[in-house]
């Protein structure tokens, strides 16, 4: 009887499952999918800058400031001028940055008027890259 009790115990180690080397397996895939994984989805492509100054050209101009003071005193760049110089000069300006943009700045005190002649000179220029200042 003793023989059986032993071949009973040498076949019930057998039904459990070593799972270590298993779990070893997972460790190692698992580690290398960690690896791999950042250097496929970082394709990301970077414009880093350079020391080199782009050509002047292709900076955009300034924009034209037009002030208008309380009196009615129309300024371009710091220019005085009347509203039929005003469209003249905007004119050339225009020829030569065909993009002209126009930065307004009017007093609180204005005359409402002189405003609407700057902006409907504005207009017939067809400038539409303008700025209305506020302080």
């Amino acid at each position: 009887m003793s023989l059986k009790k032993i071949s009973r115990r040498g076949h019930s180690t057998m039904n459990e499952l070593n799972i270590t080397p298993l779990l070893d397996l997972v460790f190692v895939l698992l580690v290398i999918f960690i690896i791999t994984t950042p250097q496929l989805v970082n394709n990301l492509e970077v414009n880093l800058p350079t020391a080199k100054q782009p050509p002047k050209a292709d900076q955009p101009k300034p924009p034209s400031r037009i002030a208008v003071s309380a009196v009615g005193r129309i300024t371009l760049n710091e220019e005085v001028v009347t509203v039929p110089q005003l469209k003249a000069k905007l004119q050339a300006l225009k020829a030569d940055n065909p993009e002209l943009g126009v930065v307004l700045k009017g007093s609180d005190e204005v005359d409402y008027q002189v405003m609407v002649s700057v902006l409907d000179t504005l207009r017939q220029l067809d400038i539409t890259k303008m700025g209305l200042a506020t302080e």
